[in-house]
C-alpha cells in the first residue's frame, strides 16, 4: 500500500489524505439524455436503456408477486436467517429513532407543535453490480417503516442469469419484509423512473390500460454506482436523496495494540466490494504498518476476489499514514470523515467519543466493520467522500418531515403585535404588520 508520512508535518492533511477521485459532474452529463428520457418517454426509454446497459429487453417492469414469493421460499436457510437476524436487530435499532410530536407553549395562549410526519412514496435503491446486496434491502426497508411510510417500493437491477429479475436473494429479502412492489430496473433509469414515474409526458410511448407502471416517489435512498450517484444529483429538487454515495471506504485508528491480522482483513473486506474502494490505515506504530503489509500479502493472495482487492489496495485511494502519536492520528481520521471508521487502541472507546466526523465507528477488535455490514443493528448506508462532516447515515429521520403547527389565541397575537410591526417596518414589508393589526383595529390604510 501507499505511505503517507505525516510525523512532524503541521500541514493540512485534509489534501494529503488519499481518496477517490470520481467527477459526479462529468457523469451528471453522460446520463442526462438517459434520465430525460426516461421522463419523456417513460417504460419506452427504460426498456432501450435496460437493454443497452444491462443486456435484458424487458418485457414489465414490475416483478410478479408469485416470483417474490418463489424467491422467499428458496432462500438458503442460513441465508435466512441471518437475514431475519439483521431484520430483528435494525429493527430494534431504528424503532428507537422514532420521534414523537412536541408541543411548546411560547406566551400564554401561544403554541408551536413540531409534528414530524413521513413522507408518502420512497423509492429504495439495492445495487446489483460486482455484488448483489441483499443487506441494503434489509438497510433501506426497515428505517423507512418504523418511519411509518405508506407506499415502498424497491428498484434493482435485471439480472441475465435470473430471468431478467432482480437477485433472488434480493427478492427473498423483499419477502420477509413485505415489500411486494419491486421493479427490476437498475442504473440511470431506475432513477429517473423512481423520480418521474415509468408513464412518460408522451403517453403515446408507453403502455396504457393493464400494464403496472411505477408511480413517481418523492425520496430516493441507497447507494449505487458513479451512474446512480449522478442520477440522484439530477432529479435532487425534484424527489429528496439520501446522500450522493460514492465507493465505500474503511479508516482504521491503530496502535501497537492492534492486531496486524485483523487490520489486514478489515482493510480488505473494504476492499474487495471494488476496485476503486479506498482502505486507509492511520497508525503512530512503524512497526505495525510493516507488520499489516506483511499480512496483506498474505491474505491477498488468498482472498476470492483478488484482482478488484489488489487494485483497490494500490490505488491512490488507499495507503498507510504514519502519524507522530494518536492526538495527530485522531485529527487526521476526523479530517477524512471516513464512512467507515474503526478504531484498534487502547482506550478506544474513549478515543471513539471524541470523534466528530465518521458515518459509523466500530470500537474495539471485536467490532469489525462488516458486522455493520449485516448484523450489528446498525445502518450501512453512510455518508462516503468526506460527507461525513455534514451529513449522517441513512435512518427513520431520513424519511420524516417536521411541521410546524402555530396556534395563537386573539390575547397572544396583540401582545406580539408590536414586535411583528416593528420588524415589518425594519425590512420595508409593512403588508407583514398590516396583516396582524387589520385583525384588531380593521383598518389596513
Amino acid at each position: 500500500m501507499n505511505r503517507i508520512d505525516l510525523r512532524g508535518s503541521r500541514r493540512d492533511p485534509r489534501g494529503l489524505l488519499p481518496r477517490a477521485q470520481l467527477d459526479v459532474a462529468q457523469a451528471v452529463e453522460k446520463i442526462r439524455p438517459v434520465v430525460e428520457a426516461v421522463r419523456d418517454h417513460g417504460y419506452a426509454a427504460i426498456r432501450e436503456a435496460t437493454e443497452r446497459f444491462d443486456g435484458v429487453r424487458l418485457e414489465r417492469l414490475r416483478v410478479p408477486a408469485e416470483a417474490i414469493t418463489a424467491a422467499e421460499k428458496t432462500l438458503d436457510p442460513d441465508v435466512r436467517a441471518a437475514l431475519l437476524v439483521a431484520i430483528e436487530r435494525a429493527r430494534k435499532v431504528h424503532a428507537d429513532q422514532r420521534r414523537t410530536d412536541v408541543t411548546t407553549q411560547v406566551v400564554p395562549g401561544g403554541t408551536v407543535t413540531e409534528r414530524w410526519v413521513p413522507v408518502s412514496r420512497v423509492g429504495l435503491y439495492v445495487p446489483g453490480g460486482l455484488a448483489a446486496l441483499a443487506s441494503t434491502v434489509v438497510m433501506n426497508v426497515v428505517p423507512a417503516q418504523e418511519a411509518g411510510v405508506p407506499s415502498l417500493v424497491v428498484a434493482s437491477p435485471p439480472q441475465p442469469s435470473n430471468g431478467g429479475l432482480p437477485d433472488p436473494t434480493i427478492l427473498g429479502a423483499c419477502a420477509l419484509l413485505g415489500i411486494t412492489e419491486v421493479y427490476g430496473v437498475g442504473g440511470a433509469q431506475a432513477i429517473a423512473m423512481l423520480g418521474y414515474g415509468s408513464r412518460g409526458r408522451d403517453a403515446a410511448d408507453t403502455p396504457g390500460d393493464g400494464f403496472e407502471h411505477c408511480a413517481p416517489v418523492d425520496v430516493i435512498t441507497g447507494p449505487g454506482n458513479i451512474w446512480v450517484t449522478a442520477a440522484k444529483r439530477l432529479l435532487q429538487g425534484t424527489v429528496g436523496i439520501d446522500a450522493e454515495a460514492g465507493p465505500t471506504e474503511i479508516a482504521i485508528l491503530a496502535d501497537d495494540s492492534a492486531s496486524p491480522v485483523h487490520v489486514a482483513a478489515d482493510l480488505i473486506s473494504q476492499a474487495e466490494h471494488d476496485p476503486l474502494a479506498a482502505s486507509v490505515l492511520v497508525t503512530d506504530s512503524p512497526a505495525l504498518a510493516d507488520a499489516v503489509d506483511a499480512q496483506l500479502v498474505v491474505q491477498v493472495a488468498a482472498t476470492k476476489h483478488e484482482s478488484r482487492v489488489r487494485e483497490s489496495l494500490a490505488g491512490k485511494q488507499s495507503g498507510i499514514v504514519l502519524v507522530d502519536d494518536l492526538e495527530q492520528g485522531l485529527a487526521v481520521v476526523d479530517d477524512y470523515a471516513a464512512e467507515h471508521l474503526e478504531i484498534q487502541t487502547r482506550g478506544a472507546r474513549e478515543l471513539a467519543m471524541r470523534v466528530r466526523n465518521a458515518g459509523a465507528i466500530f470500537v474495539g477488535a471485536y467490532s469489525p466493520v462488516s458486522l455493520g455490514d449485516y448484523a450489528a443493528g446498525s445502518n450501512h448506508v453512510l455518508p462516503t467522500a468526506g460527507c461525513a462532516r455534514h451529513s449522517s447515515g441513512l435512518s427513520v429521520q431520513s424519511f420524516l418531515r417536521g411541521i410546524h403547527v402555530i396556534e395563537y389565541d386573539e390575547a397572544a397575537l396583540r401582545a406580539s403585535a408590536p414586535h411583528v410591526v416593528a420588524l415589518a417596518n425594519a425590512e420595508d414589508l409593512p403588508g407583514h404588520g398590516q396583516a396582524v393589526t387589520a385583525r384588531f383595529s380593521g383598518d389596513v390604510s
